[in-house]
């Protein structure tokens, strides 16, 4: 079997989806499926990719326009491939609804090629300025009715589509697209001494890029509520401060950032920008609890959050909008109310209060995390291809 991916983000591009993609693109080569990838000119530093030497990339496409509906069928017959499997989120693709419309095309163009279509959220694409929700949300699930197989990562979505009757129909989890250490890494608060804090510092991690729903600004008031509480609080930004796809991030950033300036944090808020997996994990490690305050609330398609599990972190995060029966409130994470800075730092007050309780949620996220490796997820995935 040959499986094309098709991803508007891709290494060295940062991202998300793209991560994503190179994980399970190797978990399937590794069981021994032929993996293809294409994606955006812009992943063309082949020396940056994270692949191994079975997974063939092809950074050919300029833009995500109406011409991929026979640009990626023309490069599907010419490697063979048996399924066209999209890696979906619309901000990686421009947000152009070129990408909806195409599993139709391709499935009429390339007869007797199956498509896959994976959604890493339902947020709806921009049409035009007048296009209506009923119009976005239709085209949103447009590909759900024209693809062999759809997959989602959290029942949330799962939910949402199910109610419209779909028969192939999965929910897969993501998992952490940050590799743990082979070998053991020295005590934390060795790394912490590394990292230049105090021993007695509250040292408070998160992961990953910033945007709107991420709660980068919850994040800086819970901190300044924790110093004017007499916290020795520190903030570690871990990773860049924002992806590829998407650039509204950076206004969002601005914010934050203007945010941290108002309240005079700027020494105790500290960016360490791209890290290899390694230092990741060192700096995760690192951390007496992970503060995760999403705005939509904790869900398995946020790969930060299954990287936080998977290193056995202490995580405070916020309720789940859907159901989320994977994770236990109180035994494997910690929950508060989305965009509630006061109840976020009552709850990092809590934890720091009591380290044993840290370690039991830590030790509790780690053991959860083994339902969701990527060799597993490889697995899933051909069963639904039909293997």
């Amino acid at each position: 079997m040959h499986i094309l991916f098709v991803t508007g983000e891709y290494p060295p591009l940062r991202g998300g989806v793209g991560a994503y993609t190179a994980e399970l693109a190797q978990a399937l080569a590794a069981i021994g499926t032929q993996v293809s990838v294409v994606t955006s000119t812009t992943a063309r530093d082949d020396a940056n990719l994270p692949m191994s030497s079975s997974v063939q990339c092809y950074p050919v496409i300029h833009r995500w326009d109406w011409v991929i509906g026979q640009q990626i069928p023309v490069l599907a017959r010419q490697i063979g491939a048996d399924w066209c499997h999209v890696q979906y989120q619309t901000a990686a693709f421009a947000m152009h609804p070129a990408i909806n419309f195409a599993p139709f095309w391709w499935r009429k163009v390339n007869r007797g090629m199956q498509v896959a279509w994976t959604y890493h959220d339902l947020l709806v694409p921009y049409l035009f300025p007048k296009a209506g929700a009923r119009l976005r949300r239709w085209v949103t699930e447009r590909p759900a009715h024209s693809s062999h197989v759809v997959i989602t990562t959290n029942a949330g979505d799962y939910q949402q589509l199910a109610a419209k009757g779909l028969s192939a129909l999965y929910k897969i989890p993501i998992g952490s697209n940050i590799a743990l250490p082979k070998t053991p890494l020295v005590a934390p608060s060795v790394l912490r001494a590394r990292l230049g804090y105090a021993p007695t510092a509250l040292l408070i991690g998160y992961f990953g890029f910033l945007n709107r729903s991420k709660g980068g600004l919850t994040l800086i008031h819970t901190l300044h509520r924790l110093v004017e509480r007499g916290h020795d609080a520190h903030l570690r930004m871990i990773g860049e401060r924002v992806g590829a796809s998407d650039p509204t991030n950076f206004s969002y950033l601005q914010e934050v950032e203007a945010l941290i300036a108002a309240y005079g944090l700027t020494d105790r808020v500290r960016w360490t920008g791209h890290l290899d997996d390694a230092a990741v994990s060192e700096n995760l490690l690192a951390c007496d609890l992970l503060l995760l305050p999403y705005v939509d609330g904790a869900s398995l398609r946020r790969g930060t959050l299954m990287a936080g599990l998977a290193h056995g972190c202490a995580i405070v995060t916020t309720t789940p909008q859907a159901p989320l029966p994977e994770l236990v409130a109180g035994a494997d994470l910690w929950y508060v109310p989305p965009e509630d800075p006061d109840a976020a730092a009552h709850a990092v007050a809590q934890l720091a209060a009591n380290p044993g309780l840290r370690s039991a949620l830590g030790e509790q996220a780690q053991r959860k995390s083994r339902q969701f490796t990527w060799p597993a997820i490889a697995q899933q995935h051909l069963a639904a291809y039909g293997c």
